[in-house]
């Protein structure tokens, strides 16, 4: 696997849902504070105790796509009626002030970032198993039988998509993957 350089770079953390990706995110940051996570933009309205620039930049739909046309996101979609995206302005301010940053985000938004900043550093976090993976998903108790089945079966696809990657994580052991992400963004 390649060592990351020591000058700071935009690193992309994706992987399945249930995977764990939050819970390596938040220790990162926790343990490296200088980690900056870049924060989305969106065009669902706020929710109570989210604030602007901190949780998410919020706009309107026409503010987004205007910002979308410029190419002001690194990757964007819309979903369930609202349009998500990565703002390309204060990433490249991040990294320009010397700050690493990173992107936890899924799939289809790693594989955008990668044709628009072919310079960022993907890693593909994985789990032991579909197995495990389902476990992770079933624990969490928050979802119905069907919402299970379809993040289950998204997995299996978003699992072949490994090879894509500059490197592959297994998150089997939470401290072993948290020093692997650690090496790979630069940190450790």
């Amino acid at each position: 696997m390649p060592i990351a350089p020591d000058s700071p770079r935009l690193t992309v953390l994706t992987g399945p849902s249930g995977v764990g990706k939050g819970t390596l995110v938040t220790a990162l940051r926790q343990q490296h504070p200088e980690l900056w996570l870049s924060v989305s933009a969106t065009t669902r309205a706020p929710r109570a105790g989210e604030e602007e620039g901190v949780h998410y930049f919020f706009h309107s739909p026409e503010s987004f796509e205007a910002l979308a046309q410029a190419g002001g996101f690194l990757e964007w979609a819309s979903f369930a009626g609202n349009s998500y995206g990565t703002p390309r302005g204060p990433v490249e301010a991040q990294l320009a002030a010397g700050v690493p940053v990173l992107l936890e985000i899924e799939l289809e938004g790693a594989r955008q970032v990668r044709r628009n900043w072919p310079q960022a550093f993907q890693i593909f976090l994985k789990p032991p198993s579909l197995e495990e993976l389902e476990r992770r998903i079933r624990g969490r108790g928050t979802e119905t039988e069907a919402a299970i089945q379809r993040r289950l079966e998204r997995a299996s696809e978003e699992l072949q998509a490994e090879a894509e990657f500059d490197a592959v994580v297994e998150n089997s052991d939470l401290a072993k993957a948290l020093a692997e992400l650690e090496r790979l963004i630069g940190l450790a």
